[in-house]
């Protein structure tokens, strides 16, 4: 004869279910908070720092009209001295400097301070992206004088070597001649703030342009590309050259090789949009495949767990008593 449960088993079996069920939703959550908790999934990065690296015979003044738009738009913007002394000894102090900003970073370089971003940002997972205006951009094993040889430009007519000793090593120093920097440094700034560009210009050494390049970061971190229609320091075509082979986002525009003196707002406008894109993307957790599982096991283990108790504490429930 089948057996029936005697008065009251029946509230004790739903308040049975009830509390099986509460355990189940509680170790579903116990689960499944280390994976919200962490944010990195659900949240946006912080705005990036936005480090601007200028070129040869330039110094970070260059960037001051850029710096004003970035820092209205609520950035915090470095523009550190780049050294000039060879692509090895300044993409190492390029990198340090890296080393001392916290968060995510945008690296923008011009002209050759393309080739040191390019270097300083490889395996740094905290330079979400690299602009580049009017820039070397070196492939592993190019220089400035391969690529110049490839797509030859006026600069080679324009500048001048002096040798130099410092510190007890010497080498040799280009600079760009007074009467032919207007013409091909920044034919669209006025004459009076090119004759001063030529008193104040820093010297790059030669080895800025030929020693090669050992990494580049463009091929892992996304890319954008200014180029400078009416460019004769770096010829135009060498820029789209760099710009497609790299997959940049890229704009053109009609400037010469100074394009963040003489256009502040279309390169600040490419900066944001760097920007942007590096505040958009999602963290990446190198062990979120394995959390994901983790809690998606979790909660299907507490789900039987829980489904388990129930049925066996209702079965012991609908034992007649003796």
């Amino acid at each position: 004869m089948a057996a029936f449960p005697v008065p009251g088993s029946r509230r004790r079996i739903r308040r049975a279910h009830v509390i099986a069920a509460g355990c189940a939703m509680a170790l579903c959550t116990t689960v499944a908070a280390p994976a919200a908790a962490d944010g990195g999934t659900t949240t946006a990065t912080a705005k990036p720092t936005i480090v601007l690296v200028h070129g040869a015979f330039a110094d970070a003044s260059s960037w001051n009209r850029v710096v004003e738009r970035l820092e209205r738009h609520g950035y915090t913007v470095i523009a550190p001295a780049n050294p000039l002394r060879g692509l090895y000894n300044d993409s190492t102090y390029i990198a340090s400097v890296l080393d001392s900003i916290k968060g995510p970073m945008v690296l923008v370089g011009h002209s050759y301070g393309g080739a040191l971003i390019s270097s300083a940002a490889a395996g740094n997972p905290r330079v979400k992206s690299l602009v580049y205006v009017a820039a070397l951009m070196p492939d592993v094993g190019e220089n400035g004088m391969s690529l110049a040889a490839r797509f030859p430009s006026e600069l080679d007519t324009a500048t001048k070597s002096v040798p130099y000793r410092a510190g007890g090593l010497s080498g040799t120093d280009l600079y760009l001649k007074p009467d032919r920097l207007h013409q091909v440094f920044a034919a669209d700034l006025p004459e009076s703030t090119t004759r001063l560009m030529a008193v104040t210009q820093r010297p790059a050494a030669t080895t800025a342009f030929s020693e090669k390049a050992k990494v580049a970061a463009w091929k892992h971190i996304p890319s954008w590309f200014l180029v400078a229609k009416q460019d004769k320091t770096i010829n135009p075509d060498q820029e789209r050259f760099e710009a497609k082979r790299a997959g940049s986002h890229t704009v053109e525009i009609d400037s010469s090789h100074v394009a963040m003196i003489a256009h502040p707002e279309a390169v600040t406008d490419l900066v944001l949009q760097a920007a942007t894109a590096a505040e958009s993307a999602r963290p990446m957790l190198p062990d979120t495949g394995s959390r994901a599982e983790s809690a998606l096991t979790g909660i299907a283990a507490a789900s039987l767990i829980a489904g388990t108790g129930a049925v066996l504490l209702g079965r012991r429930l609908r034992r007649p008593t003796p």
